[in-house]
């Protein structure tokens, strides 16, 4: 593997930027300001005769070839500190124990400074699983290349590669690398040579049909469109910075993004048959519920479970799993949903 050098201040520098992550993440306002992830516009019809036995609902799908018992996946967050060891501990374990899948934080840590492997090390936790790992898009432009995808999903034994896209949190971030240029010709690369499927995902700012459409052309796998609505990564990286140009500018851009719900219709349309996850401020089952009726193959949260991982512990996190699942199997009880496949099929959601 090409690794570039690196020294002690490297590895402080690393632990310290994930750190910073997820202290601000956990205790400051960072979701984004006059926009949403635009569930709100959509509810269901409820069907008052279901004809359907409420015991007989299943979750039950697929991803990357694996049963899942929900169609949902715990987004990738963190690795890299001790206490992100933690987090990724408690979610693994939660996971497996529902049945979910999971995408792990940014492995180029790791790759850069083996020592801190093991805080994304997560498969004695969650054997069973389909586990992403997950490097920036962008260090592709960094010296990265196939063979450093091939050791993130090596070292984690993840089930697949997820390349995220954060060109709007880079251009904020101090340290960012901001050379997004001639990319995409390279994850078709990497979809041509890994042995496992690649996605590409959005950090919360959301993809939008035609670049979903031009992904899936070049080999991509999955997509997940991570809309707005949650966490805005310009609001994180705005209290780091000690830029005041910066810090003044992310102001403008508090509305930043495509919401959510916007996000899955467009990609849907533009890739009828692809595999699509809708992540981006959603928070419970009923909006997990209608990701999947606009389209999704998936639901993703991410900052929603932070809190209680790491505050708490794996059976808390289990018991937030459950209380997703739980509503939205009611979801589809009310709308005559009996699976995830009526789910995805139904004419009962409705603009309002």
């Amino acid at each position: 593997m090409r690794r570039k050098e690196t020294n002690m201040s490297d590895h402080k520098r690393t632990t310290r930027r994930k750190a910073e992550h997820i202290d601000i993440v956990l205790h400051r306002e960072v979701t984004g300001k006059g926009i949403t992830n635009g569930l709100e516009q959509y509810r269901f019809r409820h069907l008052a005769l279901p004809e359907l036995n409420w015991t007989e609902i299943s979750l039950s799908s697929t991803f990357l070839g694996k049963t899942v018992k929900a169609p949902f996946l715990i987004s990738s967050m963190t690795g890299g500190t001790q206490e992100a060891k933690e987090i990724n501990k408690h979610l693994s374990a939660a996971a497996q124990e529902r049945g979910w899948a999971m995408g792990l934080g940014s492995v180029r840590a790791a790759l850069e400074h083996p020592e801190i492997l093991d805080t994304f090390r997560v498969r004695p936790y969650a054997p069973d699983i389909p586990l992403l790992a997950n490097l920036g898009a962008v260090q592709l432009n960094y010296g990265y290349g196939p063979e450093e995808c091939k050791k993130a999903v090596e070292l984690t034994e993840a089930d697949g590669l997820v390349l995220h896209l954060n060109s709007m949190q880079e251009v904020f971030q101090p340290e960012g690398n901001t050379n997004f240029s001639g990319l995409l010709a390279k994850i078709e690369q990497v979809c041509r040579q890994l042995d496992v499927p690649v996605g590409v995902k959005e950090v919360g700012f959301g993809i939008d049909g035609r670049l979903t459409r031009r992904l899936f052309e070049a080999g991509v796998q999955f997509v997940d469109v991570a809309g707005a609505g949650g966490t805005s990564w310009i609001q994180v990286e705005k209290n780091r910075s000690s830029d005041l140009l910066r810090v003044a500018a992310a102001e403008a851009f508090a509305d930043w993004g495509l919401p959510t719900a916007e996000c899955i219709r467009e990609a849907r349309r533009q890739a009828p048959d692809s595999c699509l996850i809708a992540s981006g401020g959603i928070h419970t089952g009923v909006e997990a519920a209608k990701v999947l009726a606009l389209g999704a193959n998936l639901a993703g949260f991410g900052r929603s479970l932070l809190r209680s991982a790491a505050s708490a512990d794996a059976e808390a996190v289990s018991c937030q799993l459950e209380q997703i699942e739980i509503e939205c199997k009611i979801a589809m009880f009310g709308i005559g949903a009996a699976d995830v496949t009526a789910l995805k099929e139904t004419d009962r959601l409705e603009r309002r």
